[in-house]
This record gives C-alpha cells, sequence and structure tokens, in this order.
C-alpha cells in the first residue's frame, strides 16, 4: 500500500504537465481494509482516512483499458494475477523486490531488487529523481514500511540489506520528527499481530497471497499465532474445508509467525487439503525443497486434513518459500498436460462443509478415482451420484473477481425464484428457462 501511494505521489508531483493522473490504487477490496491492521494503524498515524483511499473494486480496469485511457505501474509484485492477464499490455513500469518471473522487454522497464522492503526501491528513485517532493507525511509512510518489512533492521531476522538501512538513515537524517524507530516498529508489530476478534477466514485472508497451476489453486496465508494456537481453534477442520469450497482453492498453506522472549522469529507450517493426493505433494515439495532448505520437522496434527512441521529456517519467509511452491505448481501443470491427467487421481470429499473430524474415515471418505476424459464421459452420462467431482478450482473470488467489479449481483429473491421452478418443474411446462452466472 505504501509503495502504491509514495510512487503515485512522485509522479503526480513530477509528471504533471504529461497530462495523465497518477493514482494510487489499492490491490484488495476496500471491505478487506480492515483485516490490514499495520496498515489501518499507520494510515491513522500519518493523517490518512480510509475515505481519500481508493481500491480495486472501486475501478473498472477493464473499461478504462479499452477505452485506452489507463498506464498501470507494478509495485510489490512484477506479473499480473491471471485474472488480470488482459491488463498485459497497459503495464509499462515494476518495482519490485520478489524474484522476477516478468519476460524482460523493451516497451516495460523493470527494476527488480531483492532488497526487505519494495518501499526501500520506491525511496530510491524518490531520492534520486525529486528528493523535494518528499513531505513529513509521505516521508513516514515510508520509513514505518522499511522498519516493519525490515523486522526493525535487525540482522538476524534476515530480512534487512544494506540499502535497507542506507534509506531508512537517510529519511532519518532529512526528517528528524519521525517516530523514534525502535517504538515505531513494536507499535507496527503489535498491530500486525492483533488478530483478536476475527474469524478463522478473517484471519487466513488477512495476509494471503493466492497462486494456481493447472486444476491447483492453492492459498498461502501467513497467520500471526503460534501453530499450536491455530490447531486448538474451534471447528478448525470443518472452518478450512469452507474456506477453500467458498474461495475455490484445492490446497491452504498455512505459514504462522510468532516470536520468542528474545524477539525472534518462531515459524511453523500446516499444509490442508481434504484431497490426499495435493496435499502429500504439496508436503513433499516443501521438505525437499533446497533453494531455500525449509529444515522442516513434522509436529503432530489433530486433523488427518492437515500435516504439520517446524520450520527449522527461520529467515525463510513466504516471499521465499512461494517460488517453491510455483515451481510445484509449474512441473504439476507440465505433468498434467503432458500426460492429460494425473492417472488414479484419488479425491476425498473435498469440499463437503459438513464434514466432521469425529465421523468414522470409512464411512465419510469418498474417492473419486479417474482421467478428465472419463470424468468428462460421466458428465455426459448425466454425472452418476457416485461420480462426486469437486467444481474445478478458480482464483477469481480472491484476486479481481470479476464478479465482484462493479456488475449486476443476482438478488436473493430471483435466486428463490429459481430454486422453486428448479423443485416444481410443472410450473415451468411451455416456458423457456435461463440460467447463467
Amino acid at each position: 500500500m505504501v509503495s502504491a501511494l509514495a510512487f503515485a505521489y512522485f509522479l503526480y508531483k513530477t509528471s504533471s504537465s504529461s497530462g495523465k493522473v497518477a493514482v494510487p490504487l489499492l490491490n484488495i477490496r476496500r471491505a478487506e481494509l480492515a483485516l490490514r491492521t499495520d496498515n489501518t494503524f499507520l494510515l491513522r498515524q500519518c493523517g490518512l482516512p480510509p475515505e481519500v483511499l481508493l481500491f480495486r473494486d472501486e475501478v473498472d480496469l477493464a473499461g478504462l483499458h479499452e477505452a485506452g485511457q489507463l498506464a498501470l505501474t507494478l509495485v510489490d509484485h512484477n506479473v499480473l494475477h491471471s485474472s488480470d492477464s488482459g491488463l498485459e499490455t497497459a503495464v509499462f513500469e515494476v518495482i519490485d523486490h520478489h524474484q522476477l518471473e516478468r519476460t524482460p522487454s523493451s516497451l516495460c522497464p523493470v527494476t527488480v531488487e531483492t532488497v526487505g522492503s519494495c518501499s526501500t526501491l520506491v525511496t530510491e528513485r524518490i531520492a534520486q529523481k525529486a528528493p523535494e517532493v518528499l513531505d513529513q507525511q509521505v516521508a513516514q509512510l515510508l520509513y514505518g514500511a522499511i522498519v516493519l518489512d525490515c523486522v526493525n533492521m535487525a540482522p538476524e531476522a534476515g530480512k534487512v540489506t544494506p540499502k535497507d538501512s542506507q534509506y531508512a538513515v537517510w529519511l532519518e537524517s532529512r526528517f528528524p520528527d519521525l517516530p523514534p524507530r525502535g517504538a515505531l516498529f513494536q507499535s507496527l508489530q503489535t498491530a500486525k499481530f492483533d488478530v483478536s476478534g476475527l474469524t478463522t477466514e478473517q484471519m487466513l485472508l488477512k495476509d494471503m497471497k493466492a497462486v494456481s497451476g493447472g486444476e491447483l489453486a492453492l492459498a498461502v496465508s501467513v497467520v500471526y499465532m503460534t501453530l499450536d494456537a491455530f490447531l486448538q481453534r474451534r471447528c478448525l477442520q470443518q472452518e478450512l474445508c469452507e474456506f477453500c469450497h467458498k474461495h475455490r482453492f484445492s490446497l491452504l498453506v498455512a505459514m504462522t509467525i510468532s516470536f520468542n522472549e528474545k524477539n525472534e522469529p518462531f515459524r511453523q507450517l500446516a499444509v490442508y487439503s481434504s484431497s490426499t493426493l495435493y496435499r502429500e505433494e504439496v508436503s513433499q515439495a516443501l521438505d525437499k525443497a533446497q533453494n531455500p532448505c525449509l529444515n522442516l520437522s513434522p509436529m503432530s496434527s489433530p486433523y488427518a486434513d492437515v500435516k504439520a512441521y517446524l520450520q527449522g529456517n527461520t529467515l525463510a519467509s513466504r516471499k521465499k518459500v512461494l517460488p517453491i511452491i510455483k515451481d510445484f505448481l509449474r512441473e504439476w501443470e507440465r505433468r498434467t498436460v503432458h500426460c492429460g491427467d494425473v492417472e488414479d487421481l484419488e479425491l476425498e470429499d473435498q469440499f463437503d462443509p459438513s464434514r466432521s473430524p469425529s465421523m468414522d474415515d470409512e464411512t465419510r471418505t469418498r474417492r473419486y478415482s479417474a482421467s478428465r476424459q472419463h470424468r468428462a464421459a460421466a458428465e455426459d452420462i448425466g454425472a452418476e451420484e457416485d461420480c462426486q467431482v469437486p467444481p474445478t478450482p478458480m482464483n477469481s473470488l480472491v484476486e479481481g473477481c470479476p464478479l465482484d467489479n462493479g456488475l449486476p449481483k443476482i438478488s436473493p429473491e430471483a435466486i428463490l425464484e429459481k430454486f422453486s421452478k428448479m423443485a416444481n418443474p410443472e410450473a415451468t411446462e411451455g416456458k423457456e428457462v435461463s440460467g447463467g452466472h
């Protein structure tokens, strides 16, 4: 958020004569802002009320692009989400600190450097091009983001780089009234780890990245508590099942982070899927990874659908784990495309919210083993009862949801009417019935 706010301000102050308007667009829905407790704390501290911010669900990006009125700068990521692939030709610059996944192009300059905070790279650009545009408010936003991302510039956390330290000091020297570094970090850290009152779904959405490959859609959520405490949440397995069903995920990787008495990071990791195949494949990919090695040690889990691990490599944050998962998904997609599908794919009833951990596995587990061609044949003959195939996972409800882009919504009354007609088919005789989504 800070990278978008500060860089848009920089463009606005330095490119006003071009006839273009630079606007910071926060790539979440407005309703999700309340889950970003550290963001809301910093914004409030810097005097930026939510009313002045612009969110993803408030702009018709596709419409602007079709009208030739859109130019995008990507900050803190370097590739568009798959649901935004149609906007690719509008991307004209990238500033990021993650692993480079974008294909180089002379039409789109890319600044990618694995520093601790993307705000460091934005600060560097402003310092080199137009330091005079900085004021106390923008400097405090940048400073807060750098200090939090780099864990108070502590080397043992494995986040800070010399460039992060350089520009944190640069901001301190230019704006001596910035809050003391230690106090600012502690207040932001406290706000970030405040998950009191959040539901399991909100905790997972609070800091989540979604990735996909082939038929697999996967969420990677940072959870701000110990894994033991997370696994002890009431009805957790049912809530995880409902979360994946609602957001069309095949799997969920929860990366928990907490701090010991020495303020050192303590990491644990859990892999959830009601598909044994998916759960085992992803777990093995994480366990066998060498770049970096996560040094995973199995932990006991109260649920058969959750594999739990202590992560010995505490320096491996999600930024370093995501490339491992993306490599796995690329290999999975290659295998499924090459083979037509994964033969003998065992899928348990992964989208049944009524499923209870207390039920006997033999009586509640159904498996469906077939290739995609067999599944298509089952659909052609009416999809017999035994062939309960879950819907193809989708990312559209997580990032850039096309169903929530200002389009008309189906009213509850219309849905009830459709259900009523389904229940009483004779009522529709002689009428043409159409349906859609």
